[in-house]
Formats: C-alpha cells, sequence, structure tokens
C-alpha cells in the first residue's frame, strides 16, 4: 500500500492536465507540424527573438521528456509487477530504452533516468525554470549533479534555496550556477559533500579518445595532488632540455617524456600491437583508401604506410635493435560484393582467441546502436543456452554495461541474414533497433541505412 501511495504520488507529478482544445493532448507530431510551419522572420532583432524563442521551446521539451521518461518508468515497473518480477528487478532496463530513444548509449541510460527523476520528483523549481526556459538542459544537470550527495530532503531544501525559477540564475554561466549549488550543498550537509571529495579518488582512470589528424588525448583522472605533482615534473623536465637548446617546444618535450617514462621507450611503440586495418591497395599500390586503426578510428593512408615503413629510433635519432618495430601482416578475406568478413565456426561456447580478434576488428566498437564505447566482452547474439552457435555470424562485440542490459528480461537479439551482419534489438517496449558493423577500408555502407539505426515499433 506503501509502494503504491508513492506510485500515486509521484504519477501526480509527473502527469499534467491537457490543455483546453485537446481533450486528450496535442500529440508530438503535432508539435513537430507546427514547427516546420514556422517562417523565418525578416529583419534582425525578429530572428534573435526567434532564436531565444526557440531556445525556450527546446528547454520546455527537455522537462516534457524528463516527465515521459519518468511516467515510462513507473509504467514499466507496473508491468513487470503485475509480471510477477521482484521488486528489486523492477525497472532494470528502462533507462536503456530511454537511451535508445533518445539516440544515446544505453550505458548513459541510468543517468538520464536518474536526471529526470530527481528534476520531476525533488527539484520542482528547478524544473519550473527548465519548463519557463530560465535554464538550458546542461545547467539543470549541474544542479542536479552537484545535490546528487544530499538526501531528498537536503536537495529539495537546496532546490528551494535557489529557486532558479525566479531568475536567480540570470546571466550566469556554468561556473557560476556550479558554485552556487556547491555552497549551497555544503551549507545543507558538509559531512556529505566532504564524503563525496574523499570517494572521488575511487573514481581515478585513464581514458583514450580520438583527435583530429591521426592524433590522440589520453587523460588521466586522477588525485588533484597526484595530478599536480605529475604535470609539474614533466614541467620541469621539458624547462631542463629547453634551458639546454632543445629546438622542441615546451608542450612537444613534455609529451615525448610521458610517453618515454610511461612506455619505457623512446619511440613508445615497441612490442605494442597495433592492429591496422587496410586494403592490399592501400600497403603495396600506394592507393588513397583510408585506413583504420582499432581503439581510434580512421587515419590516412600515407600516414599508416609511414607508420609501417619507419625505423623506431630514440633521442639520437638512431635505430638500436631495442627499438626496431616488427611489423605482422595478417590477410582477411571479405565477400567481394559485400565487404563482409568471411565466417569462422566452432563447436565451443567460449570464443577462442582467434575468433574474438577476428570479430573485433570487425566490430571496431560495441554494437549496441548509438554506442561507441570500446569492445569489452564478445558474447553470442542468440544466446549459447537457446540454441546460439560460437560463430561468427552469432557473434557481437559489446561494452560491458550494453552485455549486461541485454540480458534484461524482455530483451531480444538476432542476427538478420538478409543484410551484412545486421543485428535487431527488440527493447519490452516493443521496438526494434538495427546495428550493422562499420565498413571496412575499401567499401561502403549501404545508400539508405547507417552503421546503426532505430526502425521503430514492431508490429507482430
Amino acid at each position: 500500500m506503501e509502494q503504491m501511495r508513492e506510485g500515486e504520488a509521484i504519477d501526480a507529478v509527473v502527469l499534467r492536465r491537457a490543455p483546453v482544445g485537446f481533450p486528450d493532448g496535442p500529440r508530438v507530431s503535432d508539435v513537430l507540424s507546427l514547427l516546420s510551419a514556422v517562417r523565418l522572420a525578416a529583419d534582425s532583432a525578429g530572428l534573435i527573438d526567434q532564436i531565444r524563442g526557440l531556445e525556450n521551446l527546446k528547454s520546455a521539451i527537455v522537462a516534457l521528456q524528463a516527465r515521459a521518461a519518468v511516467a515510462f518508468d513507473l509504467a514499466q515497473c507496473r508491468e513487470q509487477e503485475a509480471a510477477g518480477l521482484p521488486a528489486s528487478e523492477r525497472g532494470s532496463g528502462s533507462g536503456a530504452q530511454v537511451a535508445l530513444a533518445r539516440r544515446e548509449s544505453p550505458n548513459r541510460g541510468s543517468r538520464l533516468l536518474g536526471l529526470a527523476q530527481a528534476l520531476v520528483t525533488e527539484m520542482p523549481h528547478t524544473m519550473a525554470a527548465l519548463e519557463s526556459g530560465q535554464l538550458n538542459e546542461w545547467r539543470a544537470t549541474l544542479l542536479v549533479k552537484e545535490t546528487a550527495c544530499l538526501s531528498v530532503e537536503d536537495r529539495c531544501a537546496v532546490d528551494e534555496e535557489l529557486a532558479a525559477d525566479t531568475g536567480t540564475f540570470d546571466g550566469a554561466g556554468d561556473r557560476a550556477i556550479t558554485a552556487a549549488a556547491k555552497a549551497a550543498a555544503y551549507r545543507r550537509d558538509p559531512r556529505s559533500v566532504a564524503g563525496r571529495a574523499s570517494r572521488a579518488a575511487a573514481e581515478r582512470t585513464v581514458s583514450l579518445r580520438p583527435a583530429p589528424d591521426a592524433m590522440t588525448y589520453l587523460t588521466a583522472l586522477l588525485p588533484v595532488a597526484q595530478g599536480v605533482a605529475v604535470y609539474a615534473a614533466l614541467c620541469r623536465t621539458a624547462d631542463s632540455a629547453r634551458s639546454r637548446g632543445d629546438a622542441e617546444s615546451r608542450g612537444q618535450v613534455m609529451a615525448d617524456t610521458l610517453v618515454e617514462r610511461i612506455t619505457g621507450t623512446p619511440g613508445g611503440i615497441s612490442g605494442i600491437n597495433l592492429d591496422l586495418v587496410m586494403t592490399d591497395r592501400t600497403l603495396f599500390q600506394g592507393d588513397s583508401e583510408p585506413v583504420r586503426l582499432q581503439g581510434y578510428g580512421i587515419v590516412p593512408a600515407e600516414w599508416a604506410r609511414e607508420l609501417l615503413s619507419e625505423d623506431q629510433t630514440g633521442p639520437d635519432h638512431s635505430t638500436t635493435p631495442d627499438t626496431e618495430l616488427a611489423v605482422w601482416l595478417r590477410r582477411l578475406y571479405t565477400a567481394p560484393a559485400t565487404g563482409e568478413l568471411l565466417s569462422m565456426d566452432s563447436k565451443a561456447r567460449l570464443f577462442p582467441p582467434r575468433l574474438r580478434r577476428f570479430i573485433e576488428i570487425r566490430d571496431d566498437i560495441c554494437r549496441t546502436p548509438y554506442c561507441d564505447a570500446p569492445i569489452r566482452h564478445i558474447d553470442h547474439i542468440v544466446p549459447w543456452h537457446s540454441g546460439g552457435t560460437t560463430t561468427l555470424n552469432n557473434a557481437a562485440g559489446l561494452c560491458e554495461a550494453c552485455n549486461h542490459t541485454k540480458e534484461n528480461p524482455g530483451w531480444k537479439s538476432k542476427p538478420l541474414a538478409e543484410d551484412v551482419h545486421t543485428i535487431e534489438v527488440r527493447t519490452p517496449s516493443g521496438h526494434r533497433y538495427r546495428s550493422r558493423p562499420p565498413p571496412l577500408p575499401g567499401h561502403q555502407a549501404g545508400p539508405t541505412k547507417g552503421p546503426s539505426e532505430a526502425i521503430g515499433r514492431r508490429s507482430d
């Protein structure tokens, strides 16, 4: 009964009366039709007014989207309760479905749903500011993030103190809003805020993401003392090199020092496996077809050929046996018409190492639509316990979060034989999403379908 009352209270907050003239409320398609009919203003002042009005409309849409997400989660919990699912498992997978509907990675689903729940049920002033256009989605997210360590009562009190819907943040930037939220949270519960800072050290990590022009961002999230110490050490080395007359810039010396100290090798790549996927024409005939570097993305053909042909040298630019780069060539054969990697079979339940590498090269990133996280798991599309085979055509590279998500009740996946290793994912709400691997170098994706796309609800 208590759970029912709580659900009814949330319903009262989430659901709103339909406007006059629309007994059932206008549909989203009606709003889209009205937007397509809007004409741009003829003068500069009118155009600026339209831009501001559209920005307010974006914020109002985000607020309505948050209400829809919370209402969907409640509906899913009720359906799962009626199906006899234990209370501890109700709501599992709701965030992933919300994320897919928003063309986001399922891994972001819990954060998107958590943001919606906080705005709708715990922070009415921030929600009202979002609905009226006084805050955009990012700044509302900052307020939610900075109060996440507080209890529900304290978060509500901070929301009331900041009163974003009264215009307190008019003209304020992201940093000012963050500082105000932090100060209010600390005044309300200093112990929780301090505890949050102490727990943040457990989230230290190193990440890699691509940058333009065959470069990459290597980022380390460290406790502040360690981060400052690392940076100071690199600065000292760079300053010493510059004082000796080194022609390289300070930033270049710092970058080279970082690579050398971590890998123990001046060039940084001796003994490291780099999977460059390219056509034979690119490698041997000087073709300009781009190359794919596993874990990074597309790189220029000429850059890849230079990497494979050059010697790795030390600081004095002399080649030594310890710094030579060994190049191994592995041939992968594709179907001429489609560019699909040919199949390999295995009778084992677990994918053998060579087949796993084969799948990683084919899929490149997580195969769940809208997710571009690195592959961590190689798993069966049709589960092994349901008769799925351990073959290339029944395998997909997934990140850890997406692999766990697809095991939730009501989620189903299957390969589609009529397309180039296309996977169809069906969610508990009845929606279908299709995903195909990225095209290999030398081949292009089909003219009408991209690597991943949502195709609506199923008809059966």
